[in-house]
């Protein structure tokens, strides 16, 4: 998979919140960000981000 690299301008509280729950998993931040974005785009859209399938049509499972 290719990985594309952006600068990501955060509060420092934001960071080491997110360090601690890194930490706490086990991940990286950089994996911790992924993975919290990934599932907001899953409860959001109704898909995973990096599966193959197309999104759900207008009026499908993941409109309420």
């Amino acid at each position: 998979m290719a990985r594309k690299s952006f600068l990501l301008r955060i509060d420092e509280r934001l960071h080491a919140e997110l360090r601690r729950w890194a930490d706490d998993d086990l991940r990286s931040i950089n994996a911790q960000i992924e993975f919290l974005l990934r599932k907001a785009l899953l409860k959001q859209r109704g898909r995973d981000p990096l599966s193959a399938e197309e999104p759900p049509a207008a009026g499908g499972p993941a409109e309420e």
